[in-house]
């Protein structure tokens, strides 16, 4: 058996999250609903500009991997942080819940500083986030360690971070020796503009390396260059083994060998939609790790996905295994 059920890479950041109304967001010149990238100026500057904010650790892969552990997965996270404040912070959080967390810590003499997003959640729930990479931007080649790879039954992979330079031959390492001890990838497309700016690089990994995609509707959409959503789903099973897709307050759509299957949502108030799918992702690859068949994985993502958008910030805080019982799933 691998030490690892689940090891993620991606951005290693702390989300500030505070609430403000629609017109902030206008007046701040922050676009509403996806993720902006951001420079270290404009971080202080928006900072500045925020109401009381809360400052939780983050990173969607991050928080995919934070929810397999609260789960009582086996699980590991590789994502680059500085020797500060809010890099103690991010480690500190990821160990507390169980998960492995090695990678090395960028010195504290760098220019660069831990990665922030700075997350605008407007009265319907809706996050508007600003990021700044710092040192998560910097996650190399150096920072992938093969031994763990090949430990892992799946490796899972944060979409954000093909903004990095070196991210692309990180995820090629880890990949490689992944695949290599007969280990499993997954991918999450992340963010619409993010598939935008590397459709190709995507198309390439997902259809050579790639044996889970998650996504929602519209970077599935972006990802296939169609406007029906039936044929975009179509088009991806048949470059990969396992489609997972959210569609908001529709559910999710599972796809694998030619069946599909329907996971509806659970009904909820939305407080904050930060983390939806991070959630959906990990309750689904837990279940899967676990032996459960792609439906139940499905329903099991859209009770986490519910349960944390009922509340500020991207990670569980009621008893996700406890959820799942009172659903019928475990």
């Amino acid at each position: 058996m691998k030490s690892f059920q689940i090891v993620g890479i991606g951005n290693a950041m702390v989300d500030v999250l505070s609430r403000a109304e629609d017109a902030f967001l206008t007046e701040a010149g922050i676009e509403k609903g996806v993720m902006q990238l951001i420079d270290m100026e404009r971080a202080v500057d928006l900072y500045g500009r925020i109401g009381p904010a809360k400052e939780i650790s983050g990173g969607s892969a991050a928080n995919t991997i934070a929810g397999i552990a609260h789960l009582g997965g086996r699980t590991a996270y590789v994502g680059k942080v500085k020797d500060d404040q809010l890099g103690a912070i991010f480690v500190h959080d990821l160990r507390a819940i169980g998960a492995s967390y090695e990678t090395t810590l960028a010195p504290k003499v760098s220019d660069a500083e831990t990665g922030r997003c700075i997350v605008v959640v407007t009265p319907d729930g809706e996050r508007s986030m600003n990021t700044y990479l710092g040192w998560s931007e910097h996650l190399g080649p150096d920072d992938i360690d093969p031994d763990l790879m090949a430990d892992a039954e799946w490796i899972y992979l944060e979409g954000y971070r093909f903004d990095g330079p070196a991210s692309h031959a990180a995820f090629a390492k880890a990949i490689n020796a992944s695949k290599g001890a007969g280990g499993r990838v997954s991918v999450t497309l992340s963010d619409p503009f993010c598939v935008e700016r590397h459709r190709d690089a995507f198309r390439v990994m997902i259809r050579e390396d790639v044996d889970l995609l998650f996504c929602n509707r519209a970077e599935l959409m972006s990802m296939y260059q169609t406007g029906d959503f039936d044929s975009a789903l179509a088009a991806a099973a048949n470059d990969v083994a396992i489609v997972a897709c959210t569609d908001s307050e529709n559910g999710a759509h599972i796809l694998s060998e030619g069946q599909r299957w329907h996971a509806p949502a659970v009904p909820t108030d939305i407080v904050d939609a930060t983390g939806a799918g991070d959630l959906f992702a990990g309750a689904f690859l837990w279940g899967l790790a676990e032996g459960r068949d792609l439906e139940t994985c499905g329903r099991m993502g859209c009770v986490a996905a519910s349960e944390v958008i009922s509340h500020i910030g991207a990670r569980p805080e009621a008893d996700l295994k406890a959820l799942f019982k009172s659903h019928g799933l475990i």
